[in-house]
């Protein structure tokens, strides 16, 4: 009895899974069929797509009626309008961005005033003198490094500068100041400088 009743489940699952085979491989034979369906519809709307997007573009215009150049007017019409309106909006986004960054800075300035006043005065002022002078840098840096790059000369230039000598003058270094001259040279001549011109 008991090996009836395993027998019986035996044929029944059997039987089920040949069912379920035979479904399986119907199922399997129409995929195809509809496979193409799909397939063909999805083709169908890819071309009308890019039929759309050429009229968008001003292309292939030449087919088209005036009732369908009406419509395609209206539908750039409305594009446009939402463009500028998205333009618009994130221009507004920008600004109010703008203005919240504008009163951070003018509250983080107003901190750092405050700090600058409670620590002193002359802290303050010496601050002041300092942004003071950054901005006359700025606005009139020529000049100011025109001025700073006239250096003094080196004293050992001065001193390398000829001297013109006119009648009887003669100049003296100082280093030869000290020494005595002596009134005649050894040819009895005089030790005065004279320009034959002079004479």
């Amino acid at each position: 009895m008991i090996s009836f009743c395993r027998v019986n489940k035996t044929l029944e699952k059997y039987h089920n899974c040949c069912y379920n085979a035979q479904g399986s491989n119907t199922d399997f034979g129409g995929e195809p069929q509809s496979w193409y369906q799909e397939m063909s519809r999805l083709k169908a709307k890819l071309e009308s797509l890019q039929r759309s997007q050429r009229h968008m573009l001003g292309e292939d215009l030449g087919p088209l009626s005036i009732k369908e150049l009406q419509q395609l007017e209206k539908q750039l019409e409305y594009a446009l309008s939402q463009a500028r309106q998205r333009k618009t909006q994130m221009m507004m986004e920008q600004v109010d961005e703008l203005r919240r960054k504008e009163r951070q800075l003018g509250e983080l300035n107003k901190q750092l005033k405050n700090k600058l006043e409670a620590e002193g005065c002359s802290n303050y002022r010496a601050v002041q003198t300092s942004w003071a002078t950054d901005a006359a840098v700025g606005t009139d840096g020529g000049a100011l490094s025109a001025s700073n790059t006239q250096l003094p000369l080196p004293a050992a230039t001065a001193d390398c500068e000829p001297t013109l000598q006119i009648g009887y003058h003669q100049f003296v270094a100082p280093e030869a100041a000290a020494i005595p001259r002596s009134s005649t040279t050894g040819g009895g001549e005089s030790s005065h400088f004279m320009l034959d011109w002079a004479l």
